[in-house]
């Protein structure tokens, strides 16, 4: 009974460290995800003529917060760089053969720092300096945020044990929406409007062993898990990417822009 209650110990600690080391299953280290999103935007055939288009904000909307074991956390629940998730998104779209986009985020710094080149040149060039190129206008604005993040929209679980040897899974949905819309600067119409949710998942599994060796004099318990949550900023990315590709293909149905042929 020695020899067998040793080579379970073994075994056991064998299983833990193996639970430890193993790489994940199924989670890629790469700087670059490569999302069925990103490829849809990226893919896309490009537009007969290039659109000046202007993002000044894409805020959150929802006024989340992150969860917090028995303490109020001040850190949002969702990404505060939508806007650069934005830009990022219509710089991308048909491998960056769609969109002009000019800066609005940052408009007060561009405006000095404009003006500090005008007036150094002015300077040491006097009358003669080379003028700075006229600021591009945008034709097109895009307004919108993350507008929602519900929580918990679906939990559960599923789990067995068998002579004190079971295992267990737990499963979290959360959802994320966001809203893109284009306005017309001549006339400040609407002229395209797109919603877009994407599930963000939270799965758990854990493995426990309890029994009792020797007769019961001798308590053998042993746990191991792993937790895989998808992260919030890549789902919103990933809304952000689906709603500009959505507003690519109502813009062409709608006559603004269309396809090159």
């Amino acid at each position: 009974m020695r020899l067998t209650y040793r080579a379970f110990i073994g075994f056991l600690a064998f299983c833990v460290t193996g639970c430890t080391t193993l790489p994940y299953v199924g989670i890629k280290d790469d700087p670059r995800l490569e999302t069925p999103a990103y490829k849809e935007l990226r893919d896309l055939k490009p537009p007969t003529r290039q659109v000046v288009i202007a993002v000044y904000d894409f805020p959150d909307m929802t006024g989340q917060r992150k969860d917090g074991a028995g303490i109020a956390s001040l850190s949002s629940a969702v990404t505060q760089g939508g806007h650069t998730l934005l830009i990022d998104a219509l710089k991308n779209a048909g491998n960056g053969t769609w969109f002009r986009v000019v800066e609005r985020n940052r408009i007060d710094d561009l405006a000095k720092e404009r003006q500090i080149v005008r007036q150094t040149r002015e300077e040491y060039q006097g009358q003669e300096a080379n003028k700075l190129e006229p600021m591009l206008f945008a034709g097109i604005m895009l307004e919108g945020g993350i507008i929602g993040y519900d929580s918990n929209v679906t939990s559960g679980g599923l789990g067995a044990r068998y002579l004190g040897i079971g295992a267990s899974t737990q499963y979290r949905k959360d959802q994320i929406v966001v809203a893109l819309r284009a306005v017309s600067t001549n006339t400040g119409e609407i002229l395209m409007n797109v919603q877009v949710s994407k599930t963000v998942l939270s799965v758990g599994n854990d493995l426990t062993v309890f029994k009792f060796m020797e007769l019961g004099t001798k308590l053998i318990e042993s746990e191991a898990g792993m937790s895989v949550n998808e992260a919030n900023t890549l789902a919103v990315k990933m809304a952000i990417e689906s709603a500009v590709v959505e507003l690519i293909k109502q813009g062409n149905n709608k006559g603004y822009w269309s396809f090159e042929k």
